[in-house]
């Protein structure tokens, strides 16, 4: 669940000043308020998932033993919309009817944590005879599951959940700026993802 609260006091503050100008259909003025904000996180999510790897030592191309590894780990993903896209076409106001169209979907900030990283020992087998699995193949497991995260965002209902939290976050400010009539919808129904490296997504060493 959002919190929405914050989210509200803080766009609020910046559009008090834009709606009174509406009135006067000033969309110049209310798109410079609006786009103060920049991002706007609007969804927060926690995808849990397992770690799985294995390492096969072979002797003259005979399968020798087989060490396992099995971890748990966490992804922190919040989404938004970039407000510096909106345009002055994407605000129609008609008297207490206001109409919006939204920027897509983004996911601002992507995060895999490595003290969330949490090792099943008792699954585990990551040490045999002559074969180990060490830190660095560890890495890359953990890298192998993260990509699998970032290829299947898409596809985790990121996108209709957040419409809808910004929907109901953008209407609770109309709302108290009077307008009756509110229409908001979006560019598209696609998933934008930043590339963004951040520390937070590398093992230590």
């Amino acid at each position: 669940m959002v919190d929405l609260k914050w989210k509200v006091i803080a766009i609020g503050c910046l559009l008090i000043l834009s709606f009174t100008a509406c009135e006067k259909d000033e969309r110049g003025l209310v798109i410079g308020k609006i786009q103060q904000a920049s991002d706007l996180v609007v969804s927060e999510f926690v995808v849990d998932k397992v770690v799985f790897g294995k390492k096969t030592k072979n002797i003259l191309f005979i399968p020798l033993n087989e060490a396992s590894f099995l971890a748990y780990s966490r992804a922190k993903i919040k989404t938004g919309i970039n407000l510096d896209k909106i345009s002055e076409e994407d605000i129609l106001i008609q008297g207490k009817k206001i109409t919006l169209k939204l920027p897509p979907i983004e996911v601002l900030n992507f995060s895999y944590p490595p003290e969330d990283f949490v090792e099943d020992t008792l699954i585990s087998n990551p040490e045999r005879f002559l074969n180990e699995i060490n830190l660095e193949d560890q890495e890359t497991f953990f890298r192998m599951a993260e990509m699998d995260i970032r290829d299947n965002l898409p596809y985790m209902g990121l996108v209709s959940t957040s419409q809808n939290h910004a929907r109901e976050l953008i209407q609770m400010v109309l709302k108290s700026f009077e307008f009756e009539e509110i229409y908001i919808q979006f560019e598209n129904d696609s998933l934008l993802i930043r590339q963004v490296n951040s520390p937070d997504n590398l093992m230590n060493p």
